[in-house]
């Protein structure tokens, strides 16, 4: 009895040493994969400074189109007083000397009582 005993247990052991095996090599391999998707140079990580670089861009493009813009106003301003003209009449409704200011007010607004300002 003690040989047939014997050799249950060590089909026993050695499907344990498989299997266990098999989990140790599974186990193993998941912990490499924890680097690449959830550690700190991760896939998941990488992406997400990417979307940031990209919004970054965006708005860095955006700015530099608003700042030619007002540079090129700058310009305008510091080499001709027609720009300086127009922006006292638009901006500070100003009227030169020897002109007449008429405001015309539309109709919607006379009936309702609201005024555009």
């Amino acid at each position: 009895m003690r040989s047939a005993s014997a050799a249950d247990l060590g089909w026993l052991f050695a499907r344990i040493r498989t299997q266990g095996l098999t989990w140790v090599l599974a186990i193993a391999i998941a912990l490499l994969q924890y680097p690449l998707w959830l550690g700190e140079g991760g896939w998941l990580r990488v992406r997400e400074g990417m979307q940031k670089i990209y919004t970054q861009q965006a708005l860095n493009q955006r700015l530099e189109t608003r700042n030619a813009s007002l540079l090129a106003e700058i310009n305008d301003l510091k080499q001709g007083r027609d720009a300086i003209e127009e922006r006292a009449r638009n901006d500070l409704g100003m009227v030169a000397p020897d002109e007449w200011f008429i405001r015309v007010v539309p109709a919607q607004s006379v009936q309702s009582g609201k005024t555009n300002e």
